[in-house]
């Protein structure tokens, strides 16, 4: 007797099942973000998404899809979530001893794993004013595996690959609002200065470490979208 035409067909073949490690950590961190409908950003636990990001044993094997390097630059952004249209999920190739001008996260939050190889954080106090070099508060090595979280209400950051031989890779989770208290800084007239909450769309401000002139940069232009580089990057 011939089988079925349902018998051929298994449930579990008609979903989708993340195809590595990885996009199961990227499948993960979408689903506790929500949907932009869904989730609102004062019900997200940082310290879940932290978990998860602290637990997934990387894999070069994994992420190198999206990690799309030029050592033309002192890094590239490599878009590969963005989650629930309120967050961002990048992955960043740091040229070998090179790294990022002094910048603010423009009221968004983030956490950083190292993918791969070491970065250095460098963080430093707001400037009082835009004659005053930043001041540092503290440097710290972050190796393979650890995760660390960063937002305007802890200073400014720069990081930098320390190795001048081997790229450094990251995995950035950015969002505009965890709940948690935002940094709004006033101008010269007394009024508040609001940011655009998504530095990954919208910029950041950058900061000059000699004299802690401050600039606008936008940053909307990805080097490589999903796994594949932009046109013009």
């Amino acid at each position: 007797m011939a089988p079925s035409a349902t018998e051929d067909i298994s449930v579990s073949d008609s979903v989708e099942s993340p195809s590595n490690p990885f996009q199961k950590l990227v499948s993960d961190l979408s689903q506790i973000l929500g949907p932009s409908s869904g989730l609102d950003s004062s019900d997200v636990e940082v310290q879940e998404l932290h978990m998860l990001m602290e637990n997934y044993a990387s894999s070069e094997e994994d992420w190198s899809k999206y990690a799309l390097g030029d050592f033309s630059r002192g890094y590239t952004r490599n878009l590969v979530d963005e989650g629930n249209g309120k967050s961002n999920l990048l992955i960043l190739v740091w040229t070998p001893g090179k790294g990022s001008p002094i910048h603010d996260h423009a009221n968004a939050h983030c956490l950083m794993k190292v993918l791969k190889g070491t970065l250095k954080e460098t963080r430093f106090d707001f400037p009082r004013n835009n004659a005053t070099p930043p001041q540092v508060i503290k440097e710290t090595l972050y190796q393979q595996g650890q995760v660390t979280y960063m937002a305007d209400e802890l200073g400014l950051h720069k990081i930098s690959n320390p190795d001048g031989e081997e790229a450094a890779v990251s995995l950035h989770l950015t969002r505009e609002d965890w709940g948690l208290p935002l940094v709004v800084r006033t101008a010269a007239n007394g009024r508040g200065v609001y940011t655009p909450p998504n530095a990954a769309k919208e910029g950041c401000h950058i900061f000059n470490e000699q004299t802690g002139k401050r600039s606008h940069v936008t940053q909307s232009n990805f080097y490589s979208r999903f796994g594949e580089k932009v046109c013009g990057a």
